[in-house]
């Protein structure tokens, strides 16, 4: 696990300076080795340089260091990541008379581009973000692991890229001019973050997940190799749920199992749901001994040690509780938020849980990110289907009676979220994976709309297509899987347990979205995953060693934060005074105060949720520490 940077550039200068600058902003991510190299070339005209902060979890001795050169290619790589089933690969290359240095998955990457070419990526399993200089071709190949696990950011111009594992870490570079993407800032108010390809800065773009970037002599070429929509295979619509449990444990045990190879200790964060008590149940399995860590708060309301405690000593771990105060958060907010790469409303408390982790000595820890998002975990699975039915059966009512019906919703939506938004999607036509993304929008188009300046408004109809991934013949319940692993949980989720995560040199694993499950999951017909008497029946039945009932059969919640209680409490002062001073720079260009401090009234007056003003808080303070 590492932070990488690079730049290749065409009838120019590099500039090692610019990447020594690039490569201090993520010392952070890889605190035990360091390399920057000029890659020779054999071309004139272009020159290459490439750098890695190394963390160090397979092979930690110095044969490990990058940047990492293959003197019988000439081809050189920096990595961020971890292929699990690197042993298996290396295995069949020593078939093929290669030879190996060190025991690093590093060196398999490697050569396995000199045998198989960028075919090789197809044969990698894990996570993963790489660089690798070709001599003989004279190009750079950029590529991200299926899922876009592991981030890589990239700024191109007519004769350059440049290239990185942060977006803070090419603004260290001085070579990438600090302007406001429009498009993303409306992505965020919609969202709570950033869409990809975009990021909040303006021509800085992040890699697709599953997508490979080809940049020879100023030339681009992007490829995607893998989708969630076309990767699986159908399975027979006559199996059943019973039919599938072999397999599907076979494939959980597999995925876990990968994820414990490491030459450093391996914890897990336990929440006491489903999802992390499912993991702890399968290492279980395996013998092996392991360090769990919960976050519990001293509001009783909110804590879950009852449930992280339950399972932490019914499968015997060494188990370790961090309790979080309201003052405890406040004096960790300043750095938290330092460590976002870009703005988002989620990842403060996976900052937290990691820092407590890493403070307790361990490198690496396993979450159970992603397994809602394949096993129909969340609320939304049940319920948007059935709102596209009723609005399908509005979309047939005259004219006037649709905007009846939007009116009496739009009065009942001023204390109540749920009728905003379906006033919203009455109004519209409905259509699509509408019903999707209006369930997952923080601030609604009329909302939004209300905070951008009219110059900056832009047509979302078309953006919101544009994250809609293509498929064929996805069930409804498959379909909103998808939906979500390509935008919420992406976007989202892993992005900031990547960050936050990395801010402390802890590598973070998600055994859930190991491919192979996540192929097998989704070719699961959707009815078999819902089940009105067992939560993810999928999972939940297919381990051998069986949860505490108490476990499985908890209300169903997210592992949150008492923002609501802490922001009219000790940190409203703190929030208050951001909005009372609203920032001149920037966002004073885009965004129209009155409606800014507006949203933080109504929070005070209990007219909308703690997210939206969280939003706009984490927000100005990004801008603030990046571009101003």
């Amino acid at each position: 696990m590492c932070g990488i940077v690079g730049q290749a550039v065409y009838l120019g200068v590099a500039d090692s300076g610019a990447l020594h600058r690039a490569l201090d902003a993520i010392v952070h991510r890889g605190p035990d080795d360091g390399g920057l190299q000029i890659v020779g070339t054999t071309s004139a005209d272009v020159q290459v340089i490439l750098g890695n902060r190394r963390l160090a979890i397979l092979d930690l001795s110095p044969m490990g260091h990058q940047p990492m050169h293959d003197p019988t290619t000439g081809n050189w790589i920096v990595y961020n990541g971890e292929v699990f089933n690197f042993g298996e690969i290396r295995r069949e290359l020593e078939t093929l008379d290669v030879h190996f240095e060190s025991h690093t998955d590093t060196e398999v990457i490697l050569k396995s581009y000199a045998v198989w070419g960028e075919s090789c990526i197809e044969r990698f399993r894990g996570m993963f973000a790489f660089a690798l200089w070709d001599a003989i071709r004279q190009r750079l190949f950029l590529c991200r692991d299926r899922l876009g696990i592991k981030p890589l950011y990239y700024y191109n111009t007519a004769r350059q890229i440049l290239f990185s594992s942060e977006v803070r870490s090419l603004l260290a570079t001085g070579l990438v001019p600090r302007r406001l993407n429009v498009s993303s800032l409306a992505d965020y108010l919609t969202f709570g973050s950033a869409y990809d390809p975009d990021t909040l800065i303006e021509d800085v773009h992040s890699l697709p997940a599953g997508s490979y970037l080809m940049w020879e002599r100023g030339r681009v070429r992007r490829a995607q190799y893998w989708q969630p929509t076309t990767a699986a295979k159908k399975l027979s619509l006559g199996a059943t749920a019973r039919d599938l449990q072999p397999q599907m444990h076979h494939l959980l045990r597999e995925a876990v199992a990968l994820r414990l190879i490491s030459d450093v200790p391996v914890g897990v964060f336990l929440s006491g749901g489903i999802d992390s008590s499912a993991i702890v149940s399968l290492i279980a399995e395996t013998g092996q001994q392991v360090s769990t860590f919960s976050i519990v708060f001293r509001e009783q309301s909110w804590s879950e040690a009852q449930y992280s405690s339950a399972v932490a000593r019914h499968f015997r771990t060494d188990h370790h509780e961090v309790v979080l105060s309201s003052e405890d958060f406040r004096q960790a907010l300043p750095d938290a938020l330092r460590a976002l790469d870009q703005p988002s409303i989620d990842g403060v408390n996976t900052y937290v849980v990691s820092r407590e982790v890493r403070r307790k000595g361990l490198k690496v820890a396993l979450s159970g990110l992603g397994s809602d998002e394949i096993f129909a975990g969340y609320n939304g699975f049940r319920r948007i289907p059935q709102l596209q039915h009723i609005l399908r059966r509005i979309q047939l009512a005259p004219p006037p009676v649709r905007r009846f019906a939007a009116q009496v919703f739009g009065r009942l939506a001023a204390g109540n979220d749920a009728s905003a938004k379906l006033s919203a999607l009455i109004q519209s036509n409905g259509g699509g994976d509408l019903a999707y993304f209006v369930s997952r929008m923080l601030f609604l188009p009329a909302q939004r709309d209300q905070l951008l300046y009219p110059r900056t408004v832009v047509d979302y109809t078309a953006r919101l297509e544009s994250f809609s991934p293509a498929s064929d013949d996805f069930d409804p319940v498959n379909r909103i899987s998808c939906l979500e692993l390509c935008n919420y949980m992406r976007n989202t989720l892993l992005r900031d347990a990547d960050c936050m995560s990395m801010a402390h040199g802890l590598e973070v694993r998600v055994p859930f979205l190991d491919h192979n499950l996540v192929d097998f999951v989704t070719a699961v017909p959707g009815h078999l995953k819902l089940d009105r008497s067992t939560p993810k029946p999928l999972l939940v039945n297919a381990l051998q060693a069986p949860l505490p009932r108490d476990v499985v059969y908890r209300p169903k919640s997210g592992f949150n934060l008492p923002f609501a209680i802490w922001m009219r409490g000790p940190m409203c002062t703190d929030i208050e005074s951001e909005f009372e001073g609203w920032p001149s720079g920037p966002l004073a260009d885009y965004l129209n105060v009155s409606a800014v401090q507006q949203v933080w009234a109504n929070f005070l007056r209990g007219k909308t949720s703690w997210s939206r003003p969280w939003a706009l808080f984490v927000l100005s303070r990004w801008v603030k520490q990046n571009l101003e």
